[in-house]
């Protein structure tokens, strides 16, 4: 959910609520004032590392007293984010009780836990192949994911699993297929009843399609944008309204800095960035100096690497805006399903009971 949107008050409230809460684990200090303070002006990506670090342990904490005992609280740490180990590590010693990882395939994440055995590991994927490679790596290891997330790329928001905008909405990530390629994995594998149970994520946005898809074999559902504007979100108000007004019309996709597709609102500072987005990238070159602070967040930049088929901006100034409800100069990831509650925002406790047993009654969009 990008920078800051799911941290302790969302993850807390869902688990409370006997659900998984996921806190987003990137750049947290922008909910802390005395961290943000000491790293306001700073160059020094060591000094963000480590206040990140000491966020990341604070929302924690606060998500696990939030949640009353109930429920369980994962974190979701980005593959394609430079410091993941460290932030996998934190996650652990902080006492999440899973860690959730995407944006890349998270082949070494068992080493990563490997001191804390109880801790459960769930991969992010978008197609049956991915599945396969994780599972054959990680059973080699002695390990298997407890669960895997299958998500969808021409629904989901933000980052999505696909290489090249145009195979967004291809027929292998349709989820009646990767369920039943899934299985048979499972199957050819051997593990009998310890199959992963397999989460759906992307364009699950009502009580019918919870319903539809736990009786076509999935374990369970995912949704993001839906929580994200409940009361809880941990977004500003204007962050929620901005995904709220949304419409089918101006949702864009196009490619991230990290390389990856993205979907998001297209807001004033995105139509700008669209408009010059070609000459940009013709003007891409690999300098260090480009990161404008100098955090080196992702693994590969297309700013800051001079790569010229993927985004030329800083992602993570771009999501604080949003996270801050600057409609002018923010980026808003949204999925591209309509909301549960149309532009209503509503507690967590009822978007969960809608999405379970189809009430209370929906607001009509």
């Amino acid at each position: 959910m990008g920078v800051g949107v799911s941290a302790h008050r969302l993850a807390g409230a869902v688990a409370r609520e006997n659900a998984i809460g996921t806190i987003a684990s990137i750049d947290l200090r922008h909910h802390h004032p005395d961290l943000l303070e000491q790293t306001q002006q700073s160059r020094d990506r060591d000094l963000i590392d480590r206040v990140n670090l000491i966020a990341l342990d604070r929302e924690i904490q606060a998500a696990l007293h939030h949640a009353q005992g109930k429920g369980l609280i994962a974190v979701n740490v980005m593959k394609a984010v430079r410091d993941h180990p460290a932030l996998v590590r934190q996650a652990c010693e902080s006492g999440a009780h899973a860690i959730v990882m995407g944006a890349g395939l998270p082949i070494d994440l068992p080493e990563m836990v490997a001191d804390y055995p109880k801790v459960g590991l769930i991969p992010i994927l978008s197609e049956s192949r991915g599945v396969a490679i994780v599972m054959k790596k990680w059973l080699k290891k002695g390990r298997r994911p407890d669960a895997i997330v299958i998500e969808h790329p021409g629904y989901a928001g933000g980052h999505l699993g696909a290489v090249k905008i145009e195979d967004i909405h291809a027929e292998r990530f349709d989820f009646e297929r990767v369920i039943a390629e899934c299985h048979a994995i499972f199957t050819e594998l051997g593990l009998g009843r310890d199959t992963p149970p397999l989460i759906l994520a992307g364009g699950i946005d009502s009580h019918e399609k919870v319903r539809h898809w736990l009786n076509a074999g999935a374990d369970a559902v995912q949704l993001g944008t839906a929580f994200a504007v409940s009361e809880e979100g941990d977004a500003h108000i204007e962050f929620k309204r901005v995904l709220l007004g949304a419409t089918p019309s101006n949702m864009v996709e196009l490619m991230s800095v990290a390389g990856l597709p993205m979907r998001a609102v297209s807001t004033h500072w995105l139509s700008q960035y669209r408009r010059h987005e070609t000459k940009m990238q013709a003007c891409a070159k690999a300098d260090p100096r480009r990161c404008s602070q100098r955090m080196d967040c992702l693994t590969q930049c297309g700013l800051r690497d001079g790569n010229t088929k993927a985004g030329q901006f800083c992602i993570d100034l771009k999501l604080a805006a949003a996270l801050k409800g600057d409609v002018q100069k923010g980026l808003f990831f949204r999925g591209a399903g309509r909301l549960p509650f149309g532009e209503a925002i509503r507690p967590v406790k009822e978007l969960i009971e809608y999405l379970l047993h189809g009430y209370p009654c929906q607001t009509p969009a």
